[in-house]
């Protein structure tokens, strides 16, 4: 079994695995989910994530998670899979199967978790700001939903320009996000990211580099991106990437002091503590 996968308690193949065609997970995107990262077979910022599953969940009027459950599964599925450099695991939570429509159904939810390898960012990350703004008023704001149909139609426009990663504004003009991370720029040599109320998730490698490195919340117009002296990446599985390219504009450094500081920073303190809380 190289990619354990566990649904609902139960220890599966992943030719067995299988959830129902009427899951509303699948049928109209009614679930939340998290990516963790695995480091040597050993989960980094578990809590912080299983946290932010029943946030998300609570946000969607979904039942609350049983995230000790959770955790047996992702331990299950790690003690049944290789032992990688780098690997992932996903938590999938759903309302469960019901109607052909946008009703809930009252049979119960579906969990899943899923683990497998991580291939390692490039050293920097180019970006592409796309021509759709988040909206930083909608109901699934600061949710990590499964609704994902604006994030991979965005990639998608990034990539097909060049870009690694799509940036988005919001409906103010202000920066926001990518489609999987957050975003952070250099100003005046202060360490700069959009606050929360940009319509922003809130990231767990985000509230990490603040406390760990320093840095400010603030709004911060879209120019400011195009205008920055260094500007980084942060997400589960790329940790603090430098940004190269906007747009094919080629920033100032990448990394410059401030990034290499927040990288080096960042890599120390997760070596020493892999569940900070």
């Amino acid at each position: 079994m190289n990619i354990p996968v566990w649904v609902n308690g139960e220890l599966l193949d992943p030719a067995q695995a299988r959830v129902s065609v009427f899951d509303h997970g699948l049928m109209v995107g009614d679930g939340v989910f998290e990516t963790i990262k695995v480091v040597g077979g050993a989960t980094f910022a578990l809590t912080r994530h299983l946290e932010r599953l029943k946030v998300s969940a609570q946000r969607m009027d979904l039942p609350e998670p049983d995230v000790e459950t959770i955790a047996d599964g992702i331990a299950a599925c790690l003690a049944a899979a290789p032992v990688w450099p780098l690997g992932r695991v996903r938590v999938t939570y759903t309302s469960g199967s019901g109607p052909l429509g946008s009703d809930r159904g009252n049979v119960g939810t579906t969990t899943i978790v899923i683990v497998s390898d991580q291939k390692p960012f490039p050293l920097t990350g180019d970006v592409t700001v796309v021509p759709w703004p988040r909206n930083e008023r909608g109901a699934l704001t600061g949710v990590k939903s499964t609704s994902y149909g604006d994030n991979v139609k965005a990639l998608a426009y990034a990539k097909a320009r060049g870009g690694g990663e799509a940036i988005f504004g919001n409906l103010a003009g202000n920066l926001c996000e990518g489609t999987g991370s957050n975003i952070f720029v250099v100003r005046g040599g202060r360490l700069l990211t959009p606050t929360l109320a940009s319509g922003c998730l809130a990231g767990v490698t985000r509230a990490l580099v603040l406390e760990w490195c320093g840095g400010e919340e603030t709004d911060l117009p879209l120019s400011a991106l195009y205008e920055a002296e260094e500007a980084f990446l942060t997400s589960t599985t790329r940790d603090v990437q430098p940004i190269r390219l906007v747009d094919g504009r080629v920033l100032p450094a990448a990394p410059g002091p401030i990034t290499i500081k927040a990288m080096e920073g960042f890599a120390e303190r997760a070596a020493v503590d892999s569940d900070p809380r």
